[in-house]
């Protein structure tokens, strides 16, 4: 079998609603052998993975798998299956997958889902290896595969702290992105709602409480001079220093580097100088500061404060084991290592107990090898410290403790300034207020690790992300989106896109565009190229001042990765028509349906669908829609619409030259068709039909009739406004349109606006995409042909053809028209602007079907060019 593409669908994609893995698979010689050929192949594969007994598949019950396995089902499919299950035994429960059959014999289509896109990735590549291995009879060392995973999703997977408070902003519908995949940087939300963390430090988070944290000289002072109790010491930067304070304070003490975390470098009961001075040795390769403090006899104790308010409170114990009066200290760590829920970092529960410099400095302190033997019950401890990171374990506490400690940590987050802190507090209980025991508080954390408290080794774990994300985002109801609104079809989406732009920018809206053309931050170009894909969504949607996000959505960006979101406030597919067909296996009008309805089936539940009800492909994917539907129709006597506004539906039409929206009796009037520039005249019945789609849309997003008349109004075709889409300008007495156009259905709508502009001659250049199919292309150049009097073929993107073949069937297709056009070829697409320029002569129109518009308009600047002069809707066109 042979990988031939194999990427993540990152949003609702053709194939599924959610994230997914797609693989194009070739199964080769494999296409002639069914699963029900492949003698013991259920005992084999069970015997591997036996949990694929639970799979449903398509049976609908467990086992269903098997039973297709039994009567015959081909290896893309059992790809499918394994890929999933390869993903469910490291721990992501995954389940949906499909595979479908290709327009090539012997390729697939497999799609599975994923919760990580890492992982997705590798299980799919080891599918494909067990099942190849599996059908010529072979093993695999499912151990190895497994192990080969777990590295690869802890080397990707968000440690527990920063997972935490995903989890809980996605049970609050809040979306997030991983804007870092080598850190735990998020972005919850979007535009100007969203909220940043890293792990526990927020975009809240005080720099100056940060710093103090760092600090424990610092923190010490602060909550001394506040009444706190906290360690008697000092900084120390020499061995005699360290000496001095030890012997200031008395024996036993603490030492530990002035700046560190985790426990690094500290050592604690130093009951002697020559400890002390290879416990400062220790100490000064963390940090050339030192402190040397008052040892504190207690437990250790973490205080756990978010938003000012105490959540969570754990006992922390040193990594230790319990001896049996048998075994060897080297066997009972050993044994405690074996424990499945401890693990290397942060992938358990608990992490393992490695033995190191500290913790045999703590058994000679007790008189102590590895190879003692630990008496019954007693308990030995292993590491200064209580850190999780280093194998201690954490019993939750949080309901014993005693008001006045719960006001003391409140009191001392607010003194040190932080939003999340985590209190380290040494105390024989906390159920007694600190001054009747003894008690100090050792030092503060920024961005405390959570785990502790999510899954403590005793007691009950606490939801403490979630008290992250309330205090992100106080309003219950805040899932921290913006209106999303997206625009798809055949043609007339970049038009639309800017058209629905303008009337929010008109209407107050601070607006994020991205069109095939540009991205644009409140009306500012920001990036110029083709922006219609899934990354150009995310550009717009991680953009801070954001308050609306208009996307362009093309099939191509569907088809590769998906979505660049979840949902959508409201879905617009303009028409579907013949263009790309042939290509990521869309070669049906009906399948190119699907692909664009994908949009429409991406909004949310109280948003809206904006259909074409002139268009029966359209009003037929209306099955997909969700949440409720506006149509718009150049048709107002359409026997859907007449439904549709009976029931009290909304709808966008053209009645007695005016745009209204009907619903029930109402028939509100908008403006004059005429009135809206860039109809020209209401002759462009394509730019009507954009503009009562941008019309529905804005009336969705909860514009008024108003904001919508004042919008169409002030909307131009001008390069300004919407460059490159049907810009007719003067340049010194030659009339030129400059539009994008590249595949029949939108030059047949173009036709009839350019046969309606006076012109003694009509004057084109074009070129198309070669990725376009052999018919299309002929076709494209007969109603180029048709359209013109005078036509120049260009090449601008082959797109896999060799170079002139495009051309080549442009011309074919010319040459079928018998008419008086002449046909010229020019490769370079400024070279036959040149050419046809030179060719024009006053009283000409020239048609430029162009790729580079922004080099075509600086072209024509140099023929001084003017706006014509205005008749009616001031286009210039023929009645």
């Amino acid at each position: 079998m042979k990988i031939l593409e194999h990427r993540a669908l990152r949003g609702p994609n053709y194939y599924s609603r959610y994230p997914a893995i797609f693989m194009r698979l070739d199964i080769e010689e494999l296409e002639a052998r069914p699963s029900d050929t492949v003698p013991g192949i259920v005992e084999r594969i069970t015997q591997l993975l036996p949990t694929l007994e639970e799979h449903r598949c398509s049976v609908g019950r467990p086992g269903g798998f098997l039973e297709r396995l039994t009567r015959g089902t081909w290896a893309g499919h059992v790809v499918e299956h394994v890929a999933i299950e390869l993903q469910n035994l490291i721990g992501f429960s995954v389940g949906y997958g499909k595979t479908v059959d290709s327009y090539e014999t012997g390729i697939y289509n497999v799609v599975y889902r994923y919760r990580d896109e890492a992982c997705g990735l590798a299980a799919g590549v080891e599918a494909v290896e067990i099942v190849t291995r599996l059908f010529a009879g072979e093993d695999s060392d499912i151990d190895a595969i497994i192990a080969r995973l777990k590295d690869v999703r802890d080397a990707h997977m968000l440690g527990p702290s920063t997972a935490s408070i995903v989890a809980a902003a996605q049970r609050r519908g809040i979306p997030y992105a991983r804007l870092d995949e080598d850190t735990s940087y998020v972005q919850l939300g979007h535009g100007y709602r969203q909220q940043h963390f890293q792990a526990t430090v927020t975009c809240r988070t005080n720099l100056l409480g940060h710093g103090i944290a760092h600090d424990k000289d610092w923190t010490k002072r602060i909550l001394g001079e506040a009444g706190i109790p906290v360690p008697r010491g000092h900084v120390c930067h020499s061995r005699d220093e360290a000496l001095e304070t030890a012997h200031e304070i008395g024996y036993p003490v603490v030492v530990k580097p002035l700046i560190g975390n985790h426990g690094r470098g500290v050592s604690t009961d130093i009951e002697d100088d020559q400890s002390l001075e290879n416990a400062f040795a220790v100490a000064s390769g963390h940090n050339a500061a030192v402190i040397i403090e008052q040892y504190i006899r207690g437990e250790d104790h973490r205080l756990l404060v978010i938003d000012g308010k105490l959540v969570a409170a754990a006992r922390r114990r040193p990594a230790h084991v319990v001896g049996d009066g048998k075994s060897t200290l080297r066997t009972l760590i050993d044994n405690e290592n074996h424990d499945p829920r401890r693990g290397i970092g942060h992938e358990n529960l608990l992490t393992q107990i490695d033995v190191d410099a500290q913790t045999l400095r703590l058994l000679a302190q007790q008189n102590l090898t590895l190879d003692s033997v630990i008496s019954s019950d007693e308990i030995v401890y292993l590491k200064p410290t209580a850190n999780l990171s280093t194998g201690g374990t954490a019993t939750d506490v949080t309901e014993d403790v005693h008001p006045d400690v719960i006001y003391t940590a409140e009191r001392i987050a607010r003194l040190v300034g932080l939003d999340i802190i985590g209190i380290d507090l040494l105390a024989e209980t906390l159920t007694r207020p600190l001054e009747e025991q003894s008690a100090a508080v050792v030092e503060v954390n920024a961005g405390p690790g959570f785990r502790m408290h999510l899954s403590p080794t005793h007691g009950i774990g606490r939801d403490v992300g979630a008290h992250v994300v309330d205090m992100l985002f106080p309003d219950s109801e805040d899932n921290g989106r913006i209106p999303i609104v997206a625009v798809t079809g055949t043609n007339g989406k970049t038009t639309t896109v800017r058209l629905i732009s303008h009337l929010l920018r008109q209407a107050g809206r601070s607006v994020g565009t991205a069109c095939t053309g540009a991205i644009e931050i409140d009306n500012h170009v920001i990036m110029r190229g083709d922006y219609s894909g899934p990354q150009a969504a995310t550009t717009v949607l991680r953009e801070p001042t954001v308050e609306y996000a208009v996307l362009e959505v093309a099939r191509g960006g569907i088809m590769r990765r998906g979505l660049g979101f979840d949902e959508c406030q409201v879905g617009v597919l303009l028409n579907i028509a013949s263009d790309h067909l042939g290509e990521s296996d869309i070669h049906t009008l009906d399948e190119l349906a699907r692909c664009k309805s994908v949009v429409i089936d991406a909004v949310g539940e109280s948003g809206t669908a904006v259909l074409n009800a002139d268009d029966p492909r359209v009003l037929a994917s209306g099955e997909w829609a969700r949440g409720d539907i506006i149509y718009f129709a150049l048709d107002p006597d359409s026997p859907v619409v007449r439904e549709h506004v009976r029931e009290h539906g909304v709808a966008f039409t053209v009645h007695h030259g005016h745009i209204v929206m009907l619903q029930g009796q109402v028939v509100a009037e908008v403006l004059p068709v005429a009135n809206a520039p860039i109809t020209f005249d209401g002759f462009a019945r394509f730019n009507i039909a954009n503009a009562l789609a941008a019309s529905a849309a804005a009336h969705a997003l909860g514009l008024s009739i108003a904001d919508i008349q004042l919008g169409l109004q002030t909307f131009h075709p001008t390069p300004g406004q919407n460059p490159g889409r049907t810009n007719l300008i003067d340049a010194g007495g030659v009339k030129v349109l400059i539009d994008y156009g590249h595949n029949v259905p939108a030059l047949e709508a173009l036709s009839e606006l350019v046969s309606r502009i006076p012109a003694q001659r009509r004057i084109g250049v074009a070129s198309a995409p070669g990725n376009r199919r052999d018919e299309d292309l002929v076709a494209l150049g007969a109603l180029l042909a048709h359209m013109h009097d005078v036509i120049f073929f260009c090449e601008t993107a082959p797109r896999g053809r060799p170079e002139g073949e495009t051309i080549d069937l442009l011309c074919e297709g010319a040459a079928s028209v018998p008419n008086e056009c002449r046909v010229e070829t020019v490769m370079q697409e400024v070279d036959a602007v040149d050419r046809a320029l030179d060719e024009a002569a006053e009283g000409d129109l020239l048609v430029l079907l162009v790729d580079d518009v922004d080099a075509v308009t600086e072209r024509l600047r140099g023929q001084r060019f003017e706006p014509p002069m205005p008749s009616k809707g001031g286009v210039g066109v023929r009645p």
